[in-house]
């Protein structure tokens, strides 16, 4: 595989938290020179294929892929289209461990689920369910997210405390790295989503 495709499939799995050049080095084996130049290269390749949704976006040290404004209209309709509207078993199981967990990094979220969530947390955001919570203070400053306003009016609730406690095994004193985690946040939270559609 080409340095310009791992560095491309790097930025693609790091979702929105983005990648900076140091962990692309540590992942790559590649010099910061070298990085820096696939990075010029991917930017000067999305500009110019006016057949491709993608650009590269740099904040400070942190690099990610995002869509270009032309593609927004699109992707707002996409995400109000009412075809749209239900949330996949993914999606479901990412909101409930952040409705339990919040504030949580979308790492944290992974570790939990066992997979990687970055694309199924910014769907969530996209869809308003989750926002922003700031940054975790640690190396990289990995961003929190939590529940929103929207999030209590989609599924009915007053307030966060109206969620079903969880099961003893996943109260917030375990280990968020157990496999069957995720199971246990789904099923509660399928439990609160049920007795909503029921008063419905």
């Amino acid at each position: 595989m080409s340095p310009l495709a791992q560095i491309e499939s790097l930025l693609f799995v790091s979702g929105d938290e983005g990648i900076t050049v140091a962990d692309l080095a540590v992942a790559t084996g590649l010099m910061r020179p070298a990085i820096l130049a696939s990075l010029e290269k991917l930017a000067q390749k999305y500009a110019a294929d006016t057949d491709c949704a993608l650009e590269l976006m740099v904040n400070d040290t942190t690099y990610r892929l995002v869509t270009k404004a032309d593609v927004a209209p699109v992707i707002k309709h996409y995400f109000e289209n009412p075809l749209s509207t239900s949330l996949s078993p993914a999606s479901l199981e990412v909101l409930a461990i952040i409705a339990y967990r919040q504030p949580i990094t979308r790492i944290e979220v992974d570790e939990i689920r066992g997979v990687q969530s970055a694309s199924t947390v910014q769907k969530l955001v996209l869809r308003r369910l989750i926002e922003d919570a700031g940054r975790l203070d640690e190396p990289g400053r990995p961003k929190l997210y939590r529940t929103s306003d929207y999030f209590l009016d989609y599924f009915g609730l007053q307030q966060l405390a109206d969620l079903p406690p969880l099961p003893a095994a996943a109260t917030p004193s375990e280990s968020t790295t157990d496999t069957d985690g995720g199971d246990l946040f789904l099923q509660a939270f399928n439990q609160q989503l049920n007795q909503s559609g029921d008063e419905s």
